[in-house]
């Protein structure tokens, strides 16, 4: 699944694909020092989608790259062309129970749900505590998944270790 000279590539999913995987895929892109290839998609984004302005406020406040980061649909990689992945994690619980797309290669899935950070009435203070409290929860899973030994890598050792992560709660 994964060798010396080519990264893993992991899609994160949400519904709009505008806050939580757009965090997701930032972060293990940082995080990941070439190991890694992270995107992210939306199985159903409005149209003009963008990602949160929240978002990418944290990210930047936190020393994230976010140059590239854009909203897109999941169709985009069940394309012929696009890059096959290697594991699929949902962040959101609305993206988990939804049928996906068929994807190239038959990657690993796992869940890892978080709430939306971008919901709810309070105040642009409210929702900034929200957006990093919600990084720093998808921080901590990711640094134990960049961290995974190569051998713990392979499709079914990934898809065993991703789900546990996912049911840890961290």
């Amino acid at each position: 699944m994964m060798t010396t000279s080519q990264p893993l590539n992991v899609l994160f999913l949400c519904t709009h694909n505008s806050a939580r995987s757009i965090l997701a895929e930032a972060l293990l892109n940082h995080l990941g020092q070439g190991r890694f290839k992270a995107y992210s998609a939306g199985s159903s984004p409005r149209e003009h989608q963008r990602p949160n302005p929240l978002a990418l406020e944290t990210l930047t406040q936190a020393g994230i790259p976010t140059e590239g980061l854009r909203s897109k649909s999941w169709d985009e990689f069940g394309q012929a062309d696009a890059p096959h992945m290697d594991l699929v994690i949902t962040v959101c619980d609305n993206a988990a129970g939804e049928v996906c797309p068929f994807w190239p290669g038959q990657p690993a899935t796992a869940h890892w749900g978080y709430a939306d950070p971008s919901e709810g009435d309070g105040d642009d203070d409210h929702k900034r505590r929200a957006f990093l409290q919600t990084l720093h929860l998808i921080r901590k899973r990711l640094e134990i998944f960049v961290n995974l030994p190569a051998d713990a890598l392979s499709k079914l050792t990934i898809e065993r270790t991703a789900r546990d992560l996912g049911r840890s709660g961290s």
